[in-house]
């Protein structure tokens, strides 16, 4: 058996339906698109979601309240507790850790390490904010806090 000797199975290959390329074709005049009508035309195809046919759409309808902050950090909030459950004495947390255990998504901008729960042996926990208990105890258990510098926006 040799190269030129292989075909594709029959019906595998399929020609294009090309439209619109003359009436004996049986896809000519309209070409499939109707007569007349939004649909018709070239370029415009359904509205976007949130139209209602020219009526004011609901979203603009209806008030807006409040303030969003676009330049809000959302930072990954860990407690003590949580890290006892899936770091072992002397291990080294930080972001890349609490990513492969599953505490921290990649849209995290930080760690923040909260005070729930006790914690019986050391760690070194680099994150970008210790609130005062978290620090005390584990201090106290003789671990580390490494303070990482947030970037103003």
């Amino acid at each position: 058996m040799q190269l030129y000797d292989l075909n594709a199975p029959k019906g595998a290959n399929k020609n294009r339906k090309r439209v619109g390329r003359g009436e004996s074709s049986g896809w000519g005049k309209t070409a499939g698109r109707g007569a007349n009508g939004q649909g018709s035309r070239s370029g415009t195809g359904k509205p976007g979601p949130g139209f209602e046919g020219g009526q004011t759409p609901m979203y603009r309808r209806m008030p807006k309240r409040g303030f969003v902050n676009a330049l809000a950090k959302s930072y990954a909030e860990v407690n003590l507790d949580i890290l006892c459950r899936f770091f072992e004495s002397g291990a080294e947390v930080n972001m890349e850790a609490l990513r492969a255990v599953g505490l921290a998504k990649n849209t995290s901008d930080g760690i923040r390490i909260l005070g729930r729960g006790e914690i019986g042996y050391p760690l070194t926990i680099t994150a970008n904010h210790f609130t005062a208990s978290a620090k005390k105890k584990i201090e106290a258990a003789g671990g580390q806090t490494v303070l990482v510098e947030t970037k103003k926006a």
